[in-house]
């Protein structure tokens, strides 16, 4: 039993689970520092956000939620914070990317070739990787880190994941800049980021528009199985 339960935890497990639950820790974290040092922040200087930019780059693929910083960054340059937040997107995912050739991902791998059907179905979603990324990308609940590492360990191309990622990223991250550059008070959008009703219809189509594309696409992988 217990070596039943031991072949399940590999490199690729334990990275999931520290995905999915980092961010939700951190962000406690970033919001506490962010509300308490808001006049500092404030005062940064242009080197000091590149600074910033490149330490989230590499943070951002396993401790700092993108959204998050989009809202923060939103808050404190405006709409100044896209060239960065796209920067540290695309710097999440490259991370992950390195950091699987580096973790062991084969028992994942030869799970799947156990399983004919499995094998043959993600064969056809990998025709449509670029799809499936950009919807995937387009849900603001799916979290960042994760998907970047399913893609990884699922062998879509990396071109794919970076150009599904920025497109599919590119309304959320607008829609936190926009949030972030319109409140007036840090603690009330931290607290309560998607106060404002556009915000949560914006959100609710973004979910509603990448379930149905997903399922659209994997639809179309098991007729053609």
């Amino acid at each position: 039993m217990k070596s039943s339960i031991l072949k399940y935890i590999t490199g690729p497990a334990i990275a999931g689970i520290l995905l999915s639950v980092t961010p939700i820790l951190f962000t406690s974290v970033l919001s506490y520092y962010a509300i308490v040092y808001e006049t500092i922040i404030g005062r940064f200087s242009g080197w000091e956000w590149a600074l910033i930019t490149l330490i989230c780059a590499i943070t951002s693929a396993a401790l700092t939620p993108p959204t998050m910083l989009a809202l923060l960054f939103g808050y404190f340059l405006g709409w100044k914070a896209i060239v960065p937040l796209f920067l540290i997107n695309m710097g999440g995912i490259l991370f992950i990317n390195l950091l699987v050739r580096w973790i062991n991902h084969e028992r994942f791998l030869n799970f799947l070739r156990r399983n004919p059907k499995a094998q043959s179905v993600l064969d056809r979603i990998l025709n449509k990787e670029l799809e499936v990324i950009f919807f995937a990308k387009l849900s603001p609940i799916l979290p960042f880190g994760l998907t970047n590492l399913l893609f990884a360990l699922s062998g879509a191309q990396l071109k794919n994941i970076l150009l599904g990622g920025l497109l599919g990223m590119m309304p959320r991250t607008l829609l936190a800049i926009w949030s972030g550059h319109e409140a007036r008070e840090i603690r009330t959008l931290l607290e309560d980021p998607n106060q404002s009703t556009i915000t949560q219809i914006v959100i609710i189509a973004l979910i509603l528009v990448s379930l149905v594309g997903l399922w659209q696409v994997i639809q179309r992988a098991l007729q053609k199985d």
